[in-house]
């Protein structure tokens, strides 16, 4: 099965968001590159919610190019052969942290949002991941910062999505 594949069946599973999910399935449907950032149209990344043990806070990047606090993730690529591996490479690249594990198989949350040209949009497939016991984070190239916040914390941090992409998160915690 392609990322493509997988990623149509992905979306077809997820249960929220259906306007947007709709959208996602129609891009995927009209792109057969939509998985890749060639395709100028939008094309859908991967991205990870680091959660800690404790699930008492979260690991934010301060990425490079947008300076803003965000959850890591990125772009897909060719050796990737699912959205949610591809948010794990992703989540364990920009947070130097191994053995990541998904707090479930499904997305927490879908967010579209517009980009610089030369594309114009990012179809993000939102997951959320804990962080092993001991775990220590080690800023990549990609980041100014990395830091742990508290849940309280990061309305005051990051944007909007982020905010929501936590909201989601701790309401799919266990417990």
């Amino acid at each position: 099965m392609s990322l493509h594949d997988d990623a149509v069946l992905v979306l077809k599973e997820y249960e929220d968001q259906p306007e947007l999910r709709g959208l996602y399935l129609d891009h995927l449907a009209a792109h057969p590159d939509a998985m890749w950032k060639a395709c100028a149209a939008g094309h859908l990344t991967a991205s990870a919610l680091v959660i800690d043990p404790g699930r008492e806070r979260v690991l934010l990047t301060l990425h490079k190019k947008l300076g803003m606090w965000l959850q890591m993730g990125g772009h897909c690529e060719p050796g990737d052969r699912t959205l949610l591996r591809a948010a794990l490479r992703e989540a364990m690249e920009e947070s130097g942290i191994l053995d990541l594990w998904p707090l479930r198989e499904e997305p927490v949350r879908l967010d579209r949002h517009p980009i610089p040209a030369p594309c114009h949009w990012h179809l993000d497939v939102q997951y959320a991941v804990l962080a092993p016991p001991g775990a220590v984070e080690r800023i990549s190239e990609e980041s100014l910062d990395l830091r742990w916040f508290s849940y309280d914390e990061v309305a005051g941090v990051a944007d909007g999505s982020v905010v929501r992409l936590l909201e989601r998160t701790r309401a799919a915690l266990p417990g």
